[in-house]
């Protein structure tokens, strides 16, 4: 079995499916790749549906709101890898995870937040693959008022 239709089968299995790859709203591209590297773009947290979530952690989203947000917005950055490599097969590392968490200046529980996109990588990609470097860090806004954005580098064949 090709490691592309495993993975295909790893989304089935985990019951997801992947939103439309969002489409750069300036100058820049959702994903640049420079030799065996990919470098995602922060992604916004956009529903299936094409809906925004937003809000603000510690102010009118909790930890598991936030989570979710993370979550979608992992599933994005899977959109646009697809999207752009043809399939995620080509996906040998995920390297470097960066999330921006919009939080009141008490709120301390960024990790727990990118956990949603941390967790749905070493779900897809297996733990030795999917896990890699990570920072999380606050912010007092974001784009659009969304609670968090992620962006990630990947190794890729």
């Amino acid at each position: 079995m090709s490691p592309n239709a495993s993975l295909a089968r790893k989304l089935a299995e985990l019951n997801l499916t992947l939103p439309a790859a969002p489409e750069p709203k300036g100058a820049y591209r959702p994903l640049q790749v420079s030799g065996k590297m990919a470098y995602a773009s922060g992604h916004l947290p956009i529903r299936s549906d094409g809906s925004l979530i937003t809000g603000r952690l510690g102010e009118d989203l909790d930890v598991p709101a936030g989570y979710d947000a993370a979550r979608w917005a992992g599933l994005g950055i899977l959109a646009t890898l697809k999207k752009t490599l043809g399939s995620l097969d080509g996906v040998r590392q995920v390297v470097k995870i960066l999330g921006v968490v919009n939080c009141t200046p008490d709120f301390t529980q960024q990790p727990a937040v990118v956990n949603g996109c941390s967790e749905l990588f070493a779900a897809v990609f297996g733990p030795d693959r999917g896990i890699g470097a990570r920072s999380a860090i606050g912010a007092n806004t974001l784009p659009l008022g969304v609670p968090v954005e992620v962006e990630a580098i990947f190794e890729i064949e």
